[in-house]
């Protein structure tokens, strides 16, 4: 997965972000100044609980981990994967001993097999690059166990002018085709079976899905 807009931006969508105090910013205005808000809803839809164990891929600055962490407790572990050092720098800097963060991509995610309960990706896919987007959410399925969880949040089409106007800003071309649309594909796609779909205000579109467990031959 690659993440983000600027130089390291890909001919196929993709790109770093690797100016972690200019996105926090750029996502407390992009979110209408309610990001706390949105990403505490975004971690109760997870469903983590203690004892979990959480994976939050394109976690960024690490905001995200940082909410769900007291959700897991103190014997649960939320782990971020991302691929610019410096957003993970940002991030460990901030986070509880119950989170850890890993250099890496959507489309190959260094974990093994079964290796979470919940796997999470917020406003990451439509930075992925369109030709890994499948590939990523594939390899979501690959590291959760059967039964665990599993939630994507991203942009949805919004009505109000000023809004799309910073969607586009955040996102460009990127969300073509749009998110829930793409969703509704990538997900069953991938082997999980959606139980919900959301809509968290003011922008977010959400699809929770567990990955199905597996009965005798």
């Amino acid at each position: 997965m690659r993440i983000g807009h600027g130089p390291a931006k890909q001919e196929d969508g993709g790109g770093t972000i690797d100016h972690p105090r200019a996105y926090e910013v750029l996502a407390e205005i992009g979110l209408g100044g309610r990001r706390r808000r949105v990403f505490t809803r975004i971690a109760a839809l997870t469903g983590a609980r203690p004892g979990d164990r959480v994976l939050d891929v394109g976690c960024g600055t690490g905001y995200l981990t940082r909410i769900i962490a007291p959700l897991v407790g103190r014997d649960g572990h939320v782990t971020g994967v991302d691929p610019s050092t410096s957003m993970l720098d940002h991030a460990r800097e901030r986070a509880p001993r119950t989170c850890s963060y890993r250099v890496g991509e959507g489309q190959d995610l260094p974990f093994s097999d079964a290796a979470f309960d919940v796997v999470v990706s917020t406003l990451a896919v439509h930075h992925m690059p369109r030709s890994a987007r499948g590939t990523a959410v594939r390899e979501m399925f690959r590291v959760l166990r059967p039964g665990g969880r599993l939630l994507i949040a991203d942009f949805r089409p919004p009505t109000h002018p000023v809004s799309a106007r910073l969607v586009g800003v955040l996102a460009g071309p990127a969300m073509r085709p749009g998110m829930p649309e793409l969703l509704a594909e990538l997900v069953p796609d991938a082997g999980f079976r959606i139980t919900s779909t959301t809509h968290v205000k003011p922008l977010l579109h959400c699809v929770e899905a567990v990955r199905p467990i597996e009965t005798g031959a």
